[in-house]
């Protein structure tokens, strides 16, 4: 790399702040030109942060339908997809477990958009390698439960 690029940067600065007159070069302080008057949004003319409103009323503790639990973090739940009501992540896991047949270099994850997988890990000491043996449709994505919305609508304003 030749480095021309900032010799002709430079240059460039060089010719723009020649050609204004003196009472606009930077480091000159003239009160007709503002930074308003260049471009440029002033500081005074910002917009404020203003923070959300907080609801007052506490967020709903649901029991969990497969162990009778009570779901204290509303956020890592999952939709029954029976009831539509929520249910703890590690209960969901251990439903599929129940119901499939795991080998030994089988595991179950979670990949998203409300889908579980069953995992191959091809060798012992790598468990960065792996292929999906089979996808678990746990969560419908057109439908949305209800309890999601409120728990969207705390969070988010837009």
């Amino acid at each position: 790399m030749s480095g021309r690029g900032a010799r002709r940067r430079g240059c460039r600065r060089r010719e723009r702040s020649d050609t204004r007159p003196d009472a606009t070069k930077p480091g000159k302080k003239n009160a007709e030109h503002s930074r308003s008057d260049r471009g440029g949004a002033g500081v005074h003319e910002r917009l404020r942060w203003t923070p959300p409103v907080v609801a007052s009323d506490p967020l709903p503790v649901p029991n969990c339908p497969y162990c009778g639990k009570p779901i204290k973090d509303l956020a890592s739940a999952i939709t029954d997809k029976h009831s539509d009501t929520p249910v703890h992540f590690d209960c969901i896991i251990a439903q599929i477990a129940e119901s499939e047949t795991l080998e030994k270099e089988d595991a179950i994850a979670y990949i998203g958009g409300g889908s579980f997988g069953i995992l191959r890990f091809t060798g012992s000491s790598h468990t960065s390698r792996f292929t999906i043996k089979k996808v678990v449709e746990w969560e419908d994505r057109e439908h949305w439960a209800e309890w999601r919305r409120t728990l969207s609508d705390r969070y988010s304003t837009t």
